[in-house]
């Protein structure tokens, strides 16, 4: 363990540095704790001989280590205060009682990447173990429609549908009105299933243009079952970090944000807000998650931000259980 003035020492450099991306002078630090340059000399290299700091090659100044993050986060880190205008929000976000739960943790989850300028991840329960619990649409012309699909669980997907010909609004309606009666309380996984063997063989009794909206809907019903269940916001968030500057790098980082094994992998099981540094994440050394799972009348998922090493850990660790909170 770190003495009181090291470990005010480690903070300074720790929370100077998330602020500026730029290693701290011995200068600065002697101001900051009314110490003699001698003193602080001393402390720091105490501090960089236990790996907690460690020198830059473009300065003489010192910089927190992977380590050092990890003590400064476990041992010094107070969860920051939330601001009114943070609160404010994302209070517009859980008090509007018309949202299912995907869309309040989608929208809260868009507000914090907003907030935070990092990348946000949602793995939400897979589409598969949902009910279909009703279909609506929303014609745009006689060829275009949006297909509105509600589940048990309050998932809610939109699906834009282009028809091969032009379709009378009260075909639409009647089909609509057909999978209604017929699919409502279907796994989404077995609709496809459920389309081609009860909708299909009668629907020729009751549509007219029975083929162009049968294929339609089964097009949209088989790819809202195979959905993806991962929602990112800010992918390019990470492009304004100082200290990713390197072409290179950002591009290891994009493709990675583009594997869906790697985000996936970003699932927690455990309880809590947990914390992930550098090598301690399955996604880059470079990168920080602190991620957690909600549970929501049963419903589990998890919610993540992903940024720099340099991360307010402090103000993140506080959006996140806030949402969390208001989630469960």
């Amino acid at each position: 363990m770190l003495n009181e003035r090291q470990t005010e020492l480690l903070k300074l450099i720790v929370e100077d540095y998330i602020k500026t991306a730029r290693p701290i002078s011995s200068n600065s630090l002697c101001k900051a704790l009314n110490c003699s340059s001698a003193t602080i000399r001393n402390e720091m290299a105490l501090l960089e001989e236990i790996g907690l700091i460690e020198k830059t090659h473009i300065s003489s100044g010192r910089i927190p280590s992977e380590k050092g993050y990890r003590y400064y986060v476990d041992n010094i880190m107070k969860p920051k205060e939330l601001t009114g205008e943070d609160v404010l929000k994302l209070q517009q976000v859980f008090q509007n009682k018309s949202l299912v739960l995907t869309d309040a943790i989608s929208k809260s989850m868009e507000i914090i990447s907003e907030i935070t300028n990092y990348t946000t991840v949602v793995l939400g329960p897979s589409s598969q173990d949902n009910r279909l619990t009703k279909v609506e649409v929303v014609p745009i012309t006689e060829r275009e429609l949006v297909a509105i699909v509600i589940t048990d669980k309050g998932h809610v997907q939109h699906k834009n549908i282009m028809l091969s010909e032009n379709v009378e609004l009260n075909e639409i309606k009647q089909t609509v009105d057909l999978i209604n009666k017929l699919v409502i309380g279907t796994p989404i996984s077995e609709v496809s299933t459920t389309l081609e063997y009860e909708v299909k063989p009668i629907i020729a009794n009751y549509v007219k243009q029975h083929e162009v909206l049968y294929n339609a809907f089964y097009n949209a019903f088989s790819d809202f079952a195979s959905a993806s269940n991962v929602q990112m916001n800010g992918r390019k968030n990470i492009l304004m970090q100082p200290e990713f500057d390197n072409t290179e790098k950002i591009r290891e980082i994009i493709n990675k944000f583009d594997d869906k094994e790697i985000i996936n992998s970003i699932k927690e099981e455990g309880n809590g807000i947990n914390i992930y540094i550098g090598s301690e994440n399955d996604i880059d050394e470079d990168l920080t998650v602190i991620k957690t799972k909600y549970n929501n009348n049963g419903e589990e998922g998890t919610i993540a931000l992903i940024g720099p090493k340099r991360m307010e850990y402090d103000h993140v660790v506080t959006l996140l259980d806030y949402i969390k909170q208001n989630l469960e």
